[in-house]
């Protein structure tokens, strides 16, 4: 039986065509499983013989808590079961009483990025539509419960386990199912896919996913150490990938994202600030710097304040927005880069 959390809204009325019933209730239907996110199923307004069809085909089955962990910054890391046994995590990063959540789209990783800890347990397969909707609304599920005066997650970020544009067809009915009027209704604006700088994704970005926020894991513009980082540098190099992403249509408030991990004595000196200021001058470029968050096994080490400071001022003479983003849920191995489910 499939998930009914696989269907996009155009999806739904398709099948409702298709089976004789009303196309009107898939309205009904997004409004009262997304809307109201309610589980059980929806009598209001809806025919008989469309309740029947529901309950005969389609689950409401969410991925299983499997494990919670609260970081004392309040960030909360979750370990989802899928159906089959697999696990991923996914993350509730608070601000101001609302939360970003950072979703994962595969388990594991094909990629194989040095500096993250997912990319340790290679690709394990990836995630359905299904899955990814499922930790946001398991999430949500638990904020309910557990922080009724928080229940409002603003801001959904690709930046969980695996290349999001890897897995571009479920990225991208879960994309249609956040946005759709009818259902959630989360503004298009308000979610970010990150990438390694997977071509073949980004190639269909442009007439696929339009108005969604694009962020490049950067961290380096010298081949040698992005090679090193971000292995598939060598398959697709930083100045293609950078070309795709200058093609992009953007509108007139939207820029896109440059992460940088800074590694203490790897790419953290003056030089490479000025490289990267080069690089992305004149662009509409906005630079989030992330000072490297160590897991186990991991070489690399995490640069001092200063060192991140001086960073940043150096970029503020190229005209490009800057920010240190400020590290949260490390103490649970929740921050950026620290996310592994391997057995």
């Amino acid at each position: 039986m499939e998930s009914f959390y696989n269907l996009s809204f155009s999806d739904l009325e398709g099948q409702l065509k298709k089976n004789g019933l009303k196309t009107t209730a898939a309205s009904l239907l997004f409004n009262w499983h997304y809307k109201k996110k309610n589980i059980s199923p929806c009598v209001n307004n809806v025919s008989k013989d469309t309740i029947s069809y529901i309950a005969d085909n389609y689950n409401f089955e969410l991925p299983k808590i499997h494990t919670v962990h609260e970081a004392e910054d309040r960030t909360v890391k979750f370990l989802f079961e899928l159906s089959d046994g697999r696990r991923v995590e996914s993350v509730l990063i608070p601000f101001h009483n609302k939360y970003s959540i950072c979703l994962s789209s595969q388990v594991g990783c094909a990629m194989k990025c040095s500096f993250c800890f997912t990319g340790t347990q290679g690709l394990k397969r990836n995630l359905d539509a299904s899955e990814i909707i499922g930790q946001f609304l398991g999430a949500n599920q638990w904020l309910r419960t557990n922080r009724p005066d928080e229940e409002r997650i603003l801001n959904i970020v690709f930046m969980g386990q695996g290349e999001p544009l890897h897995n571009f067809d479920a990225v991208k009915k879960a994309c249609e199912i956040f946005i759709a009027q009818e259902g959630m209704s989360i503004g298009i604006q308000k979610i970010t896919i990150s990438t390694s700088g997977y071509i073949p994704g980004l190639q269909r970005w442009k007439n696929e996913i339009p108005g969604v926020n694009l962020a490049l894991s950067l961290h380096a513009v010298d081949d040698e150490i992005r090679n090193e980082l971000i292995p598939i540098n060598r398959k697709y190099p930083l100045r293609e990938v950078l070309d795709y992403i200058d093609d992009l249509p953007l509108s007139k408030k939207q820029f896109v994202t440059y992460e940088y991990l800074l590694i203490a004595d790897l790419n953290d000196s003056e030089a490479h600030a000025r490289e990267l200021g080069e690089l992305l001058k004149g662009k509409r470029a906005y630079i989030n710097i992330i000072p490297f968050n160590p897991f186990p096994g991991s070489n690399y080490q995490r640069p001092s304040d200063e060192k991140a400071d001086g960073f940043k001022r150096i970029l503020g003479e190229y005209k490009i927005p800057t920010l240190i983003r400020k590290t949260k849920g490390d103490d649970v191995l929740a921050a950026c880069g620290q996310l592994n489910t391997a057995d």
